[in-house]
C-alpha cells in the first residue's frame, strides 16, 4: 500500500522522539508491514493542539489525488492531540479512503481497538492540558514579579536583562505622537498614510495598518499597567502616556466605534460531517434564520438543497439544538448502559493484551530463563557442576536483567490501561451534563458514527459497531425496510 509518512516536534528543547528518530521508526514498520513509502510530511516546532501547521494541511489536501492510502505517524499524538481535530481530520481522510496508522502503537480495526484509540488521544489530549497548566503556572509567576512572559513587546518599550519593561527613548516618542494626534482628532487612516510616509515601522519592522493603531491606542499597557489573564498591576513599570490623554483617547475610539452587528456570533453546529440527508445522503450543513421577532434561530439543512434548491432534495430543515440534544441523549442511554459499558470493557482489556505483542514475548523469554537457572541451581545443590557450569550460569542472569529492564521500559512506554481507569472514562461521560455543549462534542466525537434525518425520523449510528467506516444512506435505507434500524 501507498504510505506517506506525517512526522512532527513540537519544541527544539523538549526530550522527545526527534524527526529523524520518528522517521526511522516508521520506515522500519513500513519495510515489516509491507508498505512502500511514497512521501514524508514534516513540521518541525509546531504544537499538535492547533491544526494551523503548514505540512499537515499539506497531507490532508494531498488525499484529494488518492495517490496514497495509508498516513503512517511515530505515535498518535503526532497526528493530533485535539480530540475534536482528530475525529475531523480522520474522518477527512476517510472519504479519501486514506487511513491513520500508528507504528507504535498498533490498533486494530475492531470495536474495542477504535474505542482503545479514543482512549489513547484522550490521554494525549490529558498531557498535553497538564503541559499547558504547568506553562501557565510559569507565566502566572513571571506575572506577579511583572516580568515579560513573551509575546510582542509594545512598540515604545524595550526588555531589560531581569525580564523587565523599560522605556525605549528610539521609539517611545512615536507612540506618545500618535495618541496626541488622534485626540486632536486626526483619523486613523490618516495616522497610519503620515507614519508610513516618514518610513515609521511597528515594532515588528512592518508598515502600519488601521489594525495596528487600533491595537495601539488601546493598550493599557502605556500607563505602565501590567496584565497577565486575572493578574492586573497598576504601575507596574514606567508609563508612556498620561491617564488623561488615554481616557481622551478611548471616548473617541468609543465614539468612532462601528455597529456591534458587523460581526456575527461564532455558533458551533456540533453534528457537522457526521449529520446526513436521508433522502439523498448529503451531508447537512449549519444555517441561519431570523423570525418575524426579530430572534435567531439555528438549522440544519441539507447541502445539496442549500446548493440547487428544492428541485435537488425537498428535506426540511431540522432545528439544530433539538436535534443535538436528542443525539447525545439517546447516545447516552444506547451506548453508555451498564450492559453496553460491561462488554466493551472486557474487550478492551483483552484486546490491549493483544496489541502490545512484544511485552507477551519478553514475559515469557523470562520465565524460560528464571526456569533454566532455577534447573542449574538444583543441579549445583545435587552436586552435577561441570567447568561451564559457573559460565552458563553467569550468562543466564545476565539475560535475565536484560529482560527485566526491557519489560519494564515497555511497560513505561506503553502503560497498561487498567479496568478501573476504563471504567472511570466511561463514568465520566455517562454522569455529564447533557445541555453543556462540551459535554455533547464529546460524546458526539467518541460514539457517534453518523446521524441520518427524514422528515418523519432520525436514525443514530454508533460508533461501537463497525466505527471504523462510515454507515451508508443505503444501509440504513436497508435497516429500516428490514425493521433493524439502529
Amino acid at each position: 500500500m501507498n504510505t506517506v509518512i506525517y512526522a512532527r516536534y513540537s519544541s527544539d528543547n523538549q526530550r522527545e522522539e526527534s524527526i529523524e528518530g520518528q522517521l526511522r521508526e516508521c520506515k522500519e514498520y513500513a519495510d515489516r508491514n509491507g508498505m512502500t513509502v511514497i512521501g514524508t510530511y514534516i513540521d518541525r516546532a509546531l504544537s499538535a493542539k492547533t491544526d494551523d501547521r503548514p505540512q499537515f494541511q499539506k497531507m490532508i489536501k494531498d488525499s484529494n489525488t488518492h495517490k496514497f492510502e495509508i498516513v503512517l505517524v511515530w505515535k498518535l499524538d503526532r497526528f493530533s492531540r485535539n480530540r475534536y481535530d482528530s475525529a475531523f481530520y480522520k474522518r477527512k481522510l476517510l472519504q479519501n479512503r486514506v487511513k491513520v496508522v500508528s507504528a507504535t502503537e498498533p490498533i486494530s480495526n475492531t470495536p474495542e481497538g477504535i474505542m482503545l484509540e479514543s482512549l489513547l488521544e484522550g490521554m494525549a489530549e490529558y498531557y498535553s492540558a497538564e503541559l499547558a497548566e504547568k506553562v501557565s503556572r510559569g507565566h502566572k509567576e513571571n506575572a506577579l514579579k511583572a516580568k515579560f512572559n513573551g509575546g510582542i513587546v509594545p512598540l515604545g518599550y524595550r526588555i531589560d536583562g531581569e525580564r523587565h519593561y523599560q522605556i525605549d527613548p528610539a521609539t517611545a516618542p512615536i507612540v506618545q505622537e500618535a495618541f496626541r494626534r488622534y485626540a486632536e482628532g486626526e483619523s486613523i487612516k490618516e495616522l497610519w498614510t503620515s507614519f508610513n510616509k516618514r518610513g515609521i515601522r511597528t515594532g515588528l519592522g512592518k508598515p502600519f495598518t488601521k489594525s495596528s493603531f487600533q491595537n495601539m491606542l488601546k493598550n493599557r499597557r502605556y500607563l505602565g499597567e501590567y496584565r497577565y489573564k486575572d493578574v492586573i498591576t497598576p504601575g507596574a513599570f514606567p508609563a508612556l502616556i498620561e491617564p488623561a490623554l488615554f481616557d481622551k483617547v478611548q471616548r473617541r475610539c468609543d465614539r468612532n466605534k462601528r455597529a456591534p452587528a458587523h460581526t456575527k456570533t461564532e455558533v458551533n453546529f456540533l453534528l457537522t460531517t457526521k449529520a446526513f440527508c436521508g433522502k439523498c445522503g448529503a451531508m447537512l450543513c449549519g444555517e441561519s434564520g431570523r423570525s418575524h421577532t426579530g430572534a435567531v434561530h439555528y438549522y440544519y439543512k441539507c447541502g445539496n438543497h442549500k446548493r440547487n434548491g428544492g428541485a435537488a432534495c425537498n428535506l426540511r430543515a431540522v432545528r439544530k439544538e433539538p436535534l443535538e440534544r436528542f443525539v447525545v441523549r439517546v447516545a447516552v442511554e444506547r451506548v453508555l448502559c451498564d450492559e453496553t459499558i460491561d462488554r466493551l470493557t472486557k474487550l478492551l482489556l483483552e484486546d490491549q493484551k493483544r496489541e502490545n505483542t512484544r511485552l507477551p514475548v519478553l514475559q515469557t523469554d523470562l520465565k524460560d530463563v528464571e526456569r533454566r537457572i532455577a534447573n542449574m541451581v538444583a543441579a549445583i545443590e545435587q552436586g552435577i557442576i561441570t567447568p561451564a557450569t559457573k559460565q552458563r550460569l553467569d550468562e543466564l542472569e545476565e539475560r535475565r536483567k536484560e529482560l527485566e529492564i526491557s519489560i519494564l521500559q515497555e511497560q513505561i512506554e506503553k502503560p497498561p490501561i487498567t479496568k478501573e481507569q476504563i471504567l472511570f472514562w466511561f463514568d465520566r461521560f455517562r454522569k455529564g451534563n447533557q445541555n453543556d455543549p462540551v459535554y455533547q462534542q464529546q460524546i458526539i466525537d467518541c460514539f457517534v458514527n453518523s446521524v441520518y434525518v427524514f422528515d418523519d425520523k432520525v436514525v443514530v449510528n454508533f460508533n461501537y459497531k463497525e466505527g471504523d467506516r462510515l454507515v451508508s444512506l443505503q444501509e440504513v435505507l436497508g435497516s429500516i425496510l428490514d425493521g433493524n434500524a439502529p
